[in-house]
């Protein structure tokens, strides 16, 4: 096979092994979802690094709960001075900062989005929450960090941090492609399955609120009739409870 079909074979078959090993996980995350969606809660997504864009993916996007906010901080998300976040992500006792500065509470639910599960923020924002119980569901590599020595003093990862862990079975490492002569492996695939764990549970999660007769908010697409309408008003709604709208 190319490259480019070994790449796209070792990203379905990761995303075959969440489907296989993840439903007990991902109808509890739903679970989570919907009680916080139906007792008025947000749902904050946060990951530092690239993982910062598992919470863009899902925030004021078509078809996804209009109660989702993305804490996409600049100080750890890899969007801009990426050689200086890296190092940030890395100090303890930040992450408080965070959760405060959002007033994150119950009944508001917690995502905590990272690979390796190790960097030092993304577990304090998951302590934080639980010592305010707000419920924590994280989205990891649960395999992937167990080869990891944890960056954080409490000698915790961000998987022993949560109440609910969704492991997206990522390859150590994370890039899943090899080459002859070329001793590097190449294309990281921890995006796809964080990607597809976070929309199964938020899709679940919808299903159990219609099935209960409650109406969720989601956003529509800009291209449909009646969207410009829908979407003004759950802007509306929630602008002053979400930061970054």
């Amino acid at each position: 096979m190319k490259a480019w079909e070994r790449y796209i074979t070792s990203v379905q078959d990761a995303v075959q092994l969440t489907y296989d090993t993840q439903e007990n996980n991902i109808i509890a995350a739903a679970n989570a979802f919907a009680g916080c969606t139906k007792e008025g809660g947000i749902i904050y997504v946060f990951g530092t690094g690239h993982s910062h864009m598992i919470a863009d993916d899902v925030f004021m996007r078509a078809g996804m709960l209009a109660n989702i906010c993305a804490i996409v901080d600049p100080c750890v998300a890899a969007m801009n001075e990426i050689t200086k976040t890296y190092l940030v992500e890395k100090i303890p006792g930040l992450g408080s900062i965070i959760v405060n500065y959002h007033r994150i509470k119950a009944p508001d639910v917690l995502v905590a989005v990272s690979n390796s599960g190790n960097n030092a923020v993304t577990i304090d924002v998951a302590s934080a929450c639980r010592e305010k119980d707000v419920k924590v569901i994280a989205i990891t590599g649960a395999g992937y960090s167990d080869q990891l020595r944890t960056l954080h003093p409490s000698g915790k990862k961000l998987k022993d941090c949560a109440d609910i862990v969704l492991d997206n079975k990522s390859l150590f490492g994370d890039a899943t492609v090899e080459y002859e002569g070329f001793d590097m492996k190449v294309g990281a695939m921890s995006t796809s399955t964080f990607c597809y764990l976070l929309c199964a549970s938020l899709t679940q999660a919808v299903e159990i609120l219609v099935e209960q007769g409650f109406h969720p908010d989601v956003y529509m697409s800009a291209d449909k009739n009646g969207a410009a309408e829908n979407n003004a008003m759950l802007v509306d709604k929630y602008f002053y409870r979400i930061r970054n709208l």
